[in-house]
This record gives structure tokens, sequence and C-alpha cells, in this order.
């Protein structure tokens, strides 16, 4: 059993000791209106990955909030290319935070939503072959549909050329997922953001410098710079950020 990193409040106004569950709960929590929030790992000269894997960069105070996280939102939205490198699995939750949802008028576990401008997805992969709530693809209008997708997940089909994002996003919340969960990878992170569709950012600064090579969490083509103002840091004594930004 791992051991648990206390977890602090730096600012603003630093707590009186580390903050439980339920304090980081009470922190991210829920908004009352439709929201994405996006959540990233970074090493502190900017990289998304550690060879070539998110997981090299994260310990177990970002993994405990990438817990939390996940147990708020309604749906997991992730990019095709990230479902596949990261190797996804079913989206699960441990007893607890099923009990938590459930008593928070939720459903037990939240929807998978994989956004795949090719639908280049493999039906048999964990992420849909034994999900326990039937994922969503949002594809572009053209897309071929590999075989056995459909019988795993609902496609739907948002734009001529490539996905609409702003008319996918709007559909999950007519779907009643209101409350949005991005984990990436940088391509999708990049097109919400020229979108103008993102709400909140959850950063996680790992205190190491990964040095060249590795990609930065965002990538795409350029988009005007938009300001998200500091709600929280969060910190561990080994020197862990926890950082969210959020609109007004």
């Amino acid at each position: 059993m791992s051991v648990r990193v206390p977890i602090h409040r730096a600012w603003p106004g630093p707590g009186d000791g580390p903050l439980d569950d339920a304090a980081l709960t009470a922190l991210y929590g829920r908004a009352d209106r439709p929201r994405l929030r996006v959540n990233f790992v970074t090493s502190l000269d900017g990289a998304v990955t550690l060879d070539d894997y998110s997981a090299g960069l994260s310990g177990e105070p970002d993994k405990r909030v990438f817990g939390l996280l996940r147990m708020l939102c309604d749906a997991l939205v992730v990019g095709a290319g990230t479902l596949r490198h990261e190797g996804y699995r079913a989206i699960r939750l441990d007893p607890a935070r099923r009990a938590w949802r459930r008593e928070h008028g939720l459903a037990e576990y939240p929807t998978l939503v994989v956004v795949s401008d090719s639908l280049r997805l493999d039906p048999a992969q964990a992420a849909f072959a034994d999900a326990p709530v039937r994922p969503v693809v949002l594809t572009r209008d053209d897309a071929a549909a590999p075989t056995g997708l459909t019988d795993v997940a609902d496609v739907v089909r948002t734009g001529p050329d490539r996905v609409d994002l702003a008319a996918g996003l709007a559909g999950l919340r007519r779907r009643g997922l209101t409350q949005l969960l991005c984990e990436g990878g940088p391509r999708l992170f990049g097109a919400l953001t020229a979108a103008d569709l993102v709400d909140e950012v959850c950063l996680t600064v790992a205190p190491l410098l990964a040095g060249p090579g590795p990609g930065r969490i965002t990538t795409g083509a350029p988009s005007p710079p938009r300001g998200l103002p500091l709600r929280h840091v969060l910190a561990t004594a080994d020197g862990v950020l926890m950082l969210r930004h959020a609109r007004d």
C-alpha cells in the first residue's frame, strides 16, 4: 500500500494542516453551470511526458487529485491518440468514490468520451470493451467506423471536415453530461483552447527538468492568448505544485 504524501494549501492563505479527501473535494468541487476542466501534469520546463509517457511526471499526490477529478466529473474527454498511446482501460472508480457519486445523485461511473477525426479505434480495447458505462465517440461526418465500434460505443458525428468541438460538447450537455474533464492529449487541448471552450485548467508541476525533446501540454494551430485566473495552489513537502486556474 502506497504511503500518502501530505498535500497542503499554499495559496490563498495556507491552511492549518494536510488536506484530506473531503477538503480536496470541496476545493475542486462541481460547478453550478456547465464546465470543461482540463487536467495535465508537466515538468518545470514544460514537458508533457518523461520517457514518452505522462506517468513519469506523476506521483502519488497527483494521482490522488487525478482520481478525485474523475470522481467529480460527469464525463471524461480524451483524444483518440492519447487513448491509444497511454493504453486507457475502462474508467472505473473505487468503492468509496462510487459511493460519493451515488450520495450526490450521480451515475456510479463517469462516461468516457473519445474525440477522433479518423475513427482509428479498436473496439476490443478495454476502454470500450470493458466499460461500465457505454462510451461516446465524437467524430466527423464522413469517418468510417471500424467493425464492432457501434456495438460498444455511441458514435456521434459533429462536423464535415473535423470534429466540431463546440457542437460535440453541446451534445454531451444535452445528455446531462455538464461537468466535463479533459485529460488530453496536447492536440485536443490546443483545439479546445482555440475554440475558447476551456473553462478551467488543473496543472500539476513536477519539480524536475525533463530537458529537450518532449512536447508541451498543448499543440496545434496558434490561437489568441486567454487569461485564466489562479484559484488555488497546493503543495507537497517534496516540491510538487498543483495549480487550479478557472474563468470568473
